[in-house]
């Protein structure tokens, strides 16, 4: 990797020299990093029996179904701007074209407390599961935010490094633990199922049955992290067509892997068994279903991998975290040493160590308040991130829409306008079931439901009343808004 010295001319001073982050990432290595955000095997064990229990039973495949084709709509008109956005900085960036700059820095700090809340929050998942696992093997019982300050330690040194380190590691991780849910489906679609395969996935009766709306939310959920292709801009090859091509891609993975997988842990137990199971056992039914189709070996190999998806998570995350604050330094909204990329990795290593800082001040307090690491530290602050996100990409697809509203820039009308705009309702339908179930989704708690909504609209607000700063005094919202290195 290597560091781009350029300089960018404004209308309001002289060029402003400065760095950007340079890398060589193809199509699969971005797709991997947004697929370990995604957490595929933590997805099959956690949020899939969650929504079979909870939600509609055995039609809770569909909502996988539906949720890949409101996002593909996103995606559509997502994609077709890429172009239009020069410079890294994912989902603000957008906002920026679409509205301007106070907006787009209110979505960047709303961006950086969601995606780091998940980070933080995945280290309460992290820290159990790595002790437990080590326990099978003689190592002592030590508290959980022992073994989260190590994965920490770990994250922190992959972050420092290039990106190209951090994408073949995340490239092997992901790989394995799609390979042994695949490995499974096949088992059990080859054997036709405990009672023979699931019609839950195309019956009109069992898919509204139950609570539609609630499968509906533990769907989407799971896609939390596709969005961030964009982010890699600058440290992708050929950013034009990898952007495009990562986004449509990871989403068609996770998309066609979610629906298949949850249809085969239905089948595998029988639809009135898998319902039973996933409500009085669901945080072993994907470990107890490899068991009864794979035996010891496959189970053990779904626990070793599912702390590695958890291990990838936190990686993937860490990564656009870092990116953020990295693209907000060039805009000076943050500290600049975080706009300062490694003279030998090209990384954005001083943003990466300060995040690893924070995170490790916020897991260091969860611990000292004695909080569970899964009921209550991870359950709050994943809160803030399922809030977030959708906000975020509903901002993002109101900002497509207003882009194209002003000139279609040769696309037909179907791709900038009403694709987006199918997209923005279905996202508006999302975020609703979302912010109406927050309460059950952070505990049953209405006044952790309540500092969710007010963490995130606090963000937009200090990030847009920065942004109307800045605005006013440089006089040019092109000078504000373009980072060193990028042409106005």
């Amino acid at each position: 990797m290597t560091i781009e010295h350029t300089a960018a001319r404004t209308d309001s001073g002289p060029p402003a020299i400065g760095e950007r982050l340079r890398g060589n990432l193809g199509i699969p290595a971005v797709v991997f990093m947004v697929l370990a955000a995604a957490a595929p095997l933590g997805v099959i064990g956690g949020p899939v029996p969650l929504g079979i229990a909870t939600g509609n039973g055995t039609g809770f495949p569909a909502t996988f179904v539906i949720a890949t084709v409101v996002l593909l709509l996103f995606a559509i008109g997502f994609t077709a701007m890429t172009p239009f956005v020069r410079e890294a900085g994912a989902f603000f960036s957008y906002v920026q074209q679409g509205f301007g700059v106070a907006p787009a820095i209110g979505t960047a700090f709303v961006a950086v407390v969601t995606y780091a809340a998940m980070e933080a929050a995945v280290y309460g998942l992290l820290g159990p599961q790595l002790g437990g696992l080590l326990s099978l093997v003689g190592v002592p019982q030590l508290p959980w935010w022992v073994w989260a300050f190590a994965g920490l330690a770990v994250i922190t040194y992959l972050g420092y490094r290039s990106i190209e380190l951090s994408s073949r590691v995340l490239g092997i991780l992901l790989l394995a633990e799609i390979a042994i849910v695949v490995v499974l489906d096949a088992v059990v679609i080859g054997r036709g199922g405990d009672h023979g395969l699931s019609a839950g996935l195309v019956n009109s009766s069992q898919i509204t049955s139950g609570a539609p709306g609630i499968g509906m939310l533990f769907a989407i959920v799971s896609f939390l992290g596709f969005e961030a292709t964009a982010i890699f801009r600058d440290e992708a090859r050929d950013p034009e067509r990898t952007i495009p091509y990562a986004t449509y891609i990871a989403l068609a993975v996770i998309g066609i892997f979610y629906t298949v997988s949850s249809w085969a842990l239905i089948s595998a137990w029988g639809d009135r068994e898998a319902v039973t199971r996933a409500t009085n056992s669901g945080s072993t039914m994907l470990v107890d279903t490899a068991q009864r189709y794979l035996g010891a070996v496959g189970a053990d190999v779904i626990q070793v991998l599912f702390v590695t998806s958890l291990f990838a998570c936190i990686l993937s995350f860490h990564n656009v975290v870092s990116r953020y604050l990295f693209a907000l330094s060039q805009r000076g909204f943050v500290p600049a040493a975080f706009g300062q990329p490694h003279t030998r990795h090209g990384s954005p290593h001083v943003a990466s160590l300060g995040l690893s800082v924070v995170i490790l001040a916020v897991v260091g307090v969860a611990a000292l308040a004695g909080l569970d690491p899964s009921i209550e530290f991870y359950t709050w602050l994943s809160g803030i991130t399922t809030v977030g996100v959708l906000a975020l990409m509903v901002l993002t697809s109101a900002a497509v829409l207003n882009f194209f509203a002003r000139d279609r820039r040769h696309y037909s009308t179907w791709r900038v306008r009403v694709a987006p705009a199918l997209g923005l309702v279905g996202l508006l339908v999302f975020l609703g079931l979302i912010v109406t179930n927050l309460r059950d989704l952070v505990g049953g708690s209405a006044v952790l439901a309540s500092a969710v909504i007010a963490v995130l609209v606090v963000s937009f607000v200090v990030g847009s009343v920065l942004g109307v700063h800045r605005a006013r005094a440089s006089r040019s919202d092109i000078h504000l808004a373009t980072p060193a290195g990028e042409e106005s």
